[in-house]
């Protein structure tokens, strides 16, 4: 990316996460092996900052793709448990800090305060600690972790930091450190270590579980500077991730619900953790197996082939495969916005191939493209009053398909409307906008994905 605004953009909409704070009040209930988090989205009231009615049509639109693009961008650039969860509940509200979903709660013996930015591509769990070498500012105080008697550092013999499969590496044989590096030049190195995390166990308690986190002295080219966050708090499936160190309590499962982003009035979204998570009737329920990358912990699909408007293209096999230097495949992503398609696929340009066909078969209905386009989208059309016929899109996998009704698709406007995808540089992504109403399931023990149609405003706190 140009900047480091690609970094602080690719974080802004549907990365859940989880707040914890001590003085706050509501609660969601779980059950015995499970929990859930409640997620306010970027426009909903509850928001501090529903500003979206302030906003044009195409100020949304330019406003989501440019989301969507910084998002895969940084997951483009992505190089590839201790703790033990006894309590029968967490309980864990999430709110919204500034333009991002921030995980808040406390660490260490003194309850030290900390806002983490959520990433559903990446593993590490990172905070700025005192003294820094180079710490960008946070209006939260930074951590002290000399003040805490419950932070120790990671041995250099921990799994983590010895062996083949080491994520971090061993320094003059005593501490642990690592060096991580994100989109648009952003990175941040420390001292792996491990702290108390404190989650509300109920309305009244907390319990302190031991967490495998970075103590950064060395941020360079964060976007969130100047707000309450200070750092990362990841959930993909790497060994060092809050779903890999929960992984007893949750069975690597969690899911949600996307609620459609048309809706008046947003609510407040849940995301749901192990036990919590819904049973589906197993006639409604799709599934598909999650794909193993070589260099990256993202949640890889073996997609086959791909059908518009009931017209099966007819891709080659090998069109959708993870090349052998990590790059192509097909993943899907809350943080991504919309769908991309690769233009640089193994077998040629998926994406073209894609817009070709929606292109015919809206010229099948005599309808004319736009000039006025945003920015993004390729394929716009103008919409006659009352049309209502767009092209459903179908991803097809060995074990079943997942169909993308019309309606989320494209994103509509009272007098037009486009195709939702955008352009993918050497990877394709299954993006937010075509989640819509759809219950997804991230089984990481069965290495599965499930999907469901469901109402998903039903799905709410």
């Amino acid at each position: 990316m140009p900047s480091t605004f690609g970094f602080i953009n690719a974080k802004l909409l549907f990365c859940l996460l989880v707040i914890s704070i001590l003085y706050h009040s509501a609660f969601v209930t779980s059950k015995p092996t499970g929990f859930s988090l409640r997620a306010v989205i970027d426009d909903s009231p509850e928001s501090p900052l529903y500003l979206i009615e302030n906003l044009t049509i195409a100020e949304r639109l330019e406003r989501l793709i440019n989301i969507s693009y910084a998002r895969v961008n940084y997951l483009n650039l992505v190089s590839s448990g201790d703790a033990k969860l006894v309590p029968d509940n967490i309980r864990i509200p999430i709110l919204r800090d500034a333009l991002y979903y921030a995980v808040a709660f406390t660490i260490g013996s003194q309850g030290h305060p900390v806002k983490l930015l959520m990433d559903t591509g990446g593993g590490l769990i990172w905070t700025q600690c005192l003294p820094c070498t180079n710490c960008f500012p946070q209006k939260l105080p930074i951590y002290n972790p000399t003040a805490s008697t419950s932070y120790a550092t990671l041995p250099c013999s921990h799994p983590l930091c010895n062996g083949d499969r080491r994520l971090y590496n061993c320094e003059h044989g005593r501490y642990c450190v690592y060096n991580a590096q994100y989109g648009g030049g952003a990175s941040t190195s420390g001292i792996a270590s491990t702290e108390a995390f404190h989650f509300f166990v109920d309305e009244h308690s907390t319990h302190p579980f031991n967490v495998i986190f970075g103590c950064s002295y060395d941020s360079r080219d964060i976007a969130f500077m100047n707000t309450d966050i200070s750092g990362i708090f990841g959930l993909s499936f790497s060994p060092d991730s809050m779903a890999s160190q929960f992984s007893a309590l949750i069975q690597h499962r969690f899911s949600y619900c996307l609620a459609p982003f048309d809706d008046a009035t947003p609510r407040p979204l849940i995301l749901r953790f192990g036990e919590d998570i819904p049973q589906l009737p197993p006639q409604s329920v799709g599934s598909t197996q999650l794909i193993a990358s070589p260099t990256s912990y993202f949640f890889y699909l073996g997609l086959k082939d791909i059908s518009v408007a009931g017209h099966r293209i007819g891709f080659p096999p090998s069109i959708f495969q993870i090349k052998p230097n990590g790059l192509g495949g097909f993943f899907i992503d809350s943080g991504a916005l919309f769908t991309h398609i690769d233009a640089d696929a193994l077998g040629g340009n998926a994406y073209a191939e894609v817009l070709k066909v929606f292109a015919a078969y809206y010229g099948s209905k005599y309808l004319k493209q736009t000039g006025a386009s945003p920015e993004g989208f390729e394929l716009c059309y103008e919409r006659p009053p009352n049309f209502d016929e767009f092209a459903a899109l179908t991803f097809h996998f060995d074990e079943s398909v997942y169909t993308v009704n019309g309606q989320y698709m494209h994103v509509i406007a009272p007098n037009f409307f486009c195709v939702g995808i955008l352009k993918g540089s050497s990877v394709s992504v299954l993006g937010a906008w075509q989640q819509q109403n759809k219950r997804i399931i991230y089984d990481g023990g069965r290495g599965v994905l499930e999907f469901a149609d469901e109402n998903c405003m039903n799905d709410i706190a």
